[in-house]
């Protein structure tokens, strides 16, 4: 973006740049959620999210981009970036594919380079485009640059399957809140990338008038001419002054103004403000809820006789527990919740032994105080294809289920958006996950939307694991404000990825639904991160990761609609990727605005 003719720079700027690009790429990484004890930042806590240090490390990015001079050499700083960022953010797929895979590390480490290489690709063609169409003005590139960021990251969370973990605009869940039920993450991400422009571009100009001061003569030159007068030579700027018209005064003017309206919306923006995306949503009803965490470790989870056998005799003890407890205290559950597979084998597979002493207790509870039990698990058979999904039974289901074992009429979600090589196995991919000892899955998919659950004044909308990374399905669920689900609720088993900072992560991540839909989040885990967010993405209760036990919470469910959710139901992702292509294709034709005479060029 220099607007210099193509040339070449020297080693040493190109060695120092690409450290430049791999210190931001991991720090991009790191800003989801701080990764380690050992050294901590000031103003940073490990497992939390920064929102300035996403911004700071996006600049660095920005930095090295205004230094570049060749298209090429553009990319390769943005591929670079974004590859370094990316395997930061999902390195524990090693764990899965090593530990618990039986890949040989070399090659898990291989794969999970090789996949944010991938996806890195879409970010070094967004910022080729931006370099070679760049236009003079500054608050036209600082546009442009945003705007190609975020379809890349569109691109990323959306094209074949979509992969969108550790998007930018997460780190972004605490600085950035009031913006969440406006505009949704991958809005948040657009304006942390002009931030960064700004922050970029004026680290360049203090560095280039730091230079200029360094280059400038201490005092006048005396020349001696022919006729042996002597004349102080006056250094000839190389840099035509800029004349200022009232139409640049006036860009300037408002290009800056909206820059600190900006940092004031994240920096606090009063009351009124951070309540703004929120203010058609209401209370509606407390709703008591245990949560369970069986720890049942990923190597055991799926063998009979250890972690099958904790499974079947711990989760189902919970759940009775928590009928009764519904039952003889006022502050007893209304819900249990247990996570993502906690009954590890089909209902078939059971048969009356387990569901009998299970489904009576429930299906005897009478009067307002009963509570209802979801648990994840797989259903299905060969001919019709398996599903990865949850049950819920209320007394009544218990009652109909206990009457007609063979078809239970009980409330039923399907996941719909399944994880590639692990429910799915994606075409030509067959030869690798040949080559792992992993119980993998050919699931089939749920459809989009799904009735919500009507238990206890609430409608109870279950997402399993991954899903709720994508805000746009959870959205088509948001159509109508009296039929929108008034509580959202994840069940999850990321013990494949160990004690890691993937826990963080994705705890970080229901924190922004729970923004974008206003709605509370319960989290149901095996592992971690099993807790309880408000309508505001507070954690409101939480457990200890790696522990075996139960979160009793109460949350406030939540109706009407915050805008994220009235455009994203009615149009998913759409309006983003038309506003930030026509910036693009408008920025791109008129590149030569801000343009100024003579040979003057812009770093």
């Amino acid at each position: 973006m220099t607007r210099r003719p193509p040339g070449r720079g020297s080693r040493l700027a190109g060695f120092l740049f690409f450290w430049v690009c791999l210190a931001g790429g991991l720090g991009q990484a790191a800003a989801i959620a701080w990764p380690t004890s050992a050294w901590v930042p000031p103003g940073l806590s490990v497992g939390q999210p920064s929102g300035v240090l996403q911004i700071v490390s996006l600049a660095l990015l920005v930095f090295a981009l205004q230094f570049a001079t060749r298209v090429g050499q553009a990319m390769w700083r943005g591929w670079l970036f974004a590859t370094a960022w990316l395997a930061g953010s999902f390195w524990w797929l090693f764990i899965s594919m090593h530990t618990y895979g039986g890949l040989p590390a070399w090659l898990a480490a291989l794969a999970v380079l090789a996949l944010a290489g991938a996806l890195a690709l879409y970010y070094a063609f967004a910022v080729g485009f931006l370099c070679a169409w760049a236009p003079m003005a500054r608050s036209a590139q600082a546009l442009m640059f945003a705007a190609a960021w975020t379809l890349a990251e569109l691109a990323r969370g959306q094209l074949f399957t979509g992969f969108p973990w550790g998007a930018g605009g997460y780190a972004q869940v605490d600085l950035m809140a009031p913006w969440a039920p406006l505009v949704g993450v991958y809005g948040m991400g657009f304006l942390s990338a002009i931030l960064a422009y700004v922050l970029a571009s004026l680290v360049t100009g203090v560095a280039q008038a730091a230079l200029a001061w360094m280059r400038k003569p201490v005092r006048p030159v005396p020349v001696r001419n022919a006729g042996g007068g002597v004349y102080v030579s006056t250094p000839t700027p190389r840099v035509q002054a800029r004349t200022w018209t009232p139409l640049s005064l006036a860009r300037g003017v408002v290009s800056w103004l909206v820059v600190v309206l900006l940092v004031w919306s994240c920096l606090g923006g009063g009351e009124r403000w951070r309540g703004l995306g929120q203010a058609d949503t209401a209370g509606t009803s407390p709703l008591r809820v245990w949560l369970l965490q069986g720890n049942i470790p990923q190597d055991q989870k799926f063998v009979p006789g250890t972690g099958v056998a904790q499974a079947l005799d711990w989760y189902p003890r919970q759940m009775l527990e928590g009928v009764a407890a519904a039952g003889a205290r006022a502050d007893g559950p209304q819900l249990v919740v247990a996570p993502e597979t906690a009954v590890p084998l089909l209902p078939e597979q059971l048969g009356a032994a387990f569901w009998q002493p299970l489904l009576q207790p429930i299906a005897d509870q009478t009067g307002p105080q009963a509570a209802a039990v979801l648990t994840g698990l797989p259903l299905g058979s060969l001919e019709a294809g398996y599903t990865n999904s949850t049950w819920g039974f209320t007394p009544a289901a218990a009652r109909r289920a206990l009457a007609n074992a063979q078809t239970p009429e009980v409330h039923r979600y399907d996941k719909h958006h399944l994880v590639p090589f692990g429910e799915f196995i994606p075409p030509f991919f067959r030869w690798f996950t040949q080559m792992m000892n992993i119980p993998l899955g050919d699931f089939a998919r749920g459809a989009l939307p799904q009735a919500p659950w009507s238990w206890a004044g609430q409608r109870i909308a279950p997402n399993i694991c991954y899903e709720d990374l994508f805000g746009e399905e959870i959205a088509a669920g948001f159509a109508t404000a009296e039929g929108a689900p008034t509580v959202l609720v994840n069940l999850s088993n990321i013990a494949w990825f160990g004690d890691s900072i993937a826990i963080d992560q994705h705890l970080q991540i229901s924190r922004l639904r729970a923004l974008e839909f206003g709605r509370p989040m319960l989290r149901a885990t095996n592992t971690g991160a099993t807790a309880a967010i408000d309508h505001r993405g507070v954690v409101t209760h939480q457990l200890p990761r790696q522990e075996r036990g139960r979160l009793e919470a109460v949350v406030e469910g939540r109706s009407g609609l915050t805008p994220y959710a009235q455009w994203a139901a009615r149009w998913g992702l759409m309006p983003l990727w038309v506003v930030c292509g026509a910036l693009l294709v408008v920025i791109a034709s008129l590149r030569h605005l801000g343009r100024r005479g003579g040979r003057t060029r812009r770093r």
